[in-house]
């Protein structure tokens, strides 16, 4: 509180951005405590960085706010996703795997893309070490061997290393060990471990801790390109990038784990759609230009995949969303003889290419304005349209729709669906038989949920409980879990555990268990 003239004015909260972006746009919102003050949406620029820099801009001036008030900026990228999708600005990368004399029929990256594997130069090394199923060596580390190892991968002019070990949930210390071995021999070398990203599944784990590596030195470009961006308009505000739990993570600590920004964009969504309705447990459909996006929320965060997730053609086991998506968005192109539609997509080039804006292009937004869904553009441009093939391609957008949304809802019990972004006029008041909510301020739900992320960390262990017992084991997870938080940039004081699995595997002697820990806590600001 300030105190003038006797009497006591509140100091307005610091202002918080939120960006996120698209394939067709970048959407920026601006937020005071709870309150969403206003919004823009930018075309996404083909070099990405660019349209952060102009949505950034546009929504301090639509704001009235100046550098000095914006309290932290949170962004949501797609650069690491469309990296690995489009097979460029990786960087090469070593895979160091230890658990000779074990798995040399699958030697690293086997199952990878043949294309992707070029792209980062891949090189697969195999050392002893490693562990049992149920804790035990599979042979004891060598460490000339991981001293032969790293000078071959310096002479091959390699800088990034993943390294693995089989099962190493159950004792990660064994892949610090070897790190430790192969930095001494190699200092300028870039390491990442498979037990700080993935989980149980070696070849998943590997494959998840070769992608990180592989996209290290992009993520030290891109971050200092954003803070650049934010300098620019005279920001001094901390920078912040989403994750794909829905929670944020620090500048310094995406630079070394850019892997958990993939899918954070539909992540952004779902915690945006969860917010601004104020519902915990619902179906989120986000459609935007390009594609639509279906999600469920439990607890009002993200259901979380619990299989293998497919990462440009690799299977890895990281936490990520359970998402659905298809090709259907506000630029999805339409045929209607024969009926189809999507899903290629004019993408940010709808405002010149789609029939109501004078293009020569017809989308799925000139098919909703025909139908009467939305006003935008000149709607005399699409009265040519032939009624009846209007509406049966409004038809066709619902039962794609629909279709996606059987696909997730798994519950007996029917669930509302919460329908966000800038293509949510394709949707009518039902999908599916279920009613359909928009809450204020939909169109940039994903930039929303950015803005209102917290900071999280995650544990993901096997314990023996012949050597520890279960209430040690989830202490020792919870402390993990809440350092991992702390490490991402969570105020220690506001951490609380919103999470816990312990679950018996049965399998494994020694009366072994998993256990899964999630903490998360508000942003340490200064």
């Amino acid at each position: 509180m300030q105190v003038k003239d006797g009497q006591a004015k509140a100091i307005p909260p610091r202002g918080r951005i939120g960006i996120d972006v698209g394939g067709t746009n970048t959407d920026a919102v601006l937020m005071r405590g709870t309150e969403v003050v206003c919004w823009v949406k930018t075309p996404t620029t083909h070099d990405v960085t660019g349209g952060v820099l102009n949505a950034l801009q546009q929504i301090m001036a639509e704001g009235q706010i100046e550098a000095a008030e914006v309290g932290s900026v949170m962004i949501g990228t797609t650069h690491f996703t469309n990296a690995v999708v489009q097979r460029r600005d990786l960087a090469p990368t070593a895979v160091v795997r230890l658990g000779l004399p074990a798995t040399q029929s699958l030697p690293p990256m086997v199952d990878w893309p043949e294309d992707l594997k070029i792209a980062i130069r891949a090189q697969g090394y195999m050392a002893h070490g490693g562990l049992e199923f149920d804790g035990r060596e599979i042979s004891a580390m060598d460490e000339a061997e991981l001293t032969g190892i790293a000078h071959d991968i310096r002479e091959k002019g390699i800088r990034q290393i993943a390294v693995s070990a089989v099962f190493s949930p159950i004792r990660p210390g064994v892949e610090a060990e070897a790190a430790a071995v192969l930095q001494r021999a190699y200092p300028e070398a870039v390491i990442t471990l498979s037990s700080d990203i993935g989980r149980t599944g070696l070849l998943e784990r590997e494959s998840a801790a070769a992608l990180n590596a592989s996209l290290r030195d992009l993520s030290s470009t891109i971050v200092n390109a954003f803070q650049q961006a934010l300098a620019d308009s005279g920001i001094q505000a901390p920078l912040y990038f989403t994750q794909n739990d829905g929670t944020l993570m620090s500048a310094e600590f995406v630079e070394q784990y850019p892997v958990l920004t993939i899918a954070s964009g539909p992540t952004n969504s779902m915690r945006g759609a969860a917010f601004l309705s104020g519902l915990r447990e619902a179906i989120v459909v986000d459609i935007g230009g390009t594609t639509a996006d279906v999600g469920m929320l439990h607890a009002g965060f993200p259901r979380e995949a619990s299989v293998a997730v497919d990462v440009g053609g690799v299977r890895t086991n990281f936490r990520m969303p359970d998402v659905i998506s298809i090709g259907l968005g506000g630029g999805s192109l339409v045929t209607l003889d024969p009926l189809s539609v999507g899903p290629r997509s004019v993408g940010f080039r709808l405002p010149e290419e789609s029939l109501v804006f004078g293009g020569q292009t017809l989308t799925t937004s000139d098919i909703a304005v025909a139908a009467g869904l939305v006003e935008m553009g000149d709607k005399a441009l699409v009265a040519h349209l032939d009624p009846a093939q209007v509406q049966a391609g409004l038809a066709r957008i619902q039962s794609m729709l629909a279709d996606a949304v059987d696909r997730m809802f798994l519950s007996p019990e029917p669930v509302p669906v919460i329908v966000v972004g800038g293509g949510s006029m394709l949707a009518t008041s039902e999908i599916a038989g279920l009613p359909t909510i928009k809450p204020q301020h939909y169109q940039v739900a994903n930039a929303v949920g950015a803005a209102i992320a917290q900071i999280s960390g995650e544990i993901d262990r096997v314990y023996s409980l012949a050597e520890v017992s279960r209430d040690a084991a989830l202490a020792e997870a919870r402390g993990e879990a809440i350092r991992r938080a702390v490490a991402a940039g969570a105020d220690p004081a506001s951490i609380e555990i919103v999470d816990v699995e312990d679950v018996p595997l049965a399998y494994l002697p020694g009366n072994a268990t998993r256990v899964r820990v999630k903490a998360v806590g508000g942003l340490r600001l200064a």
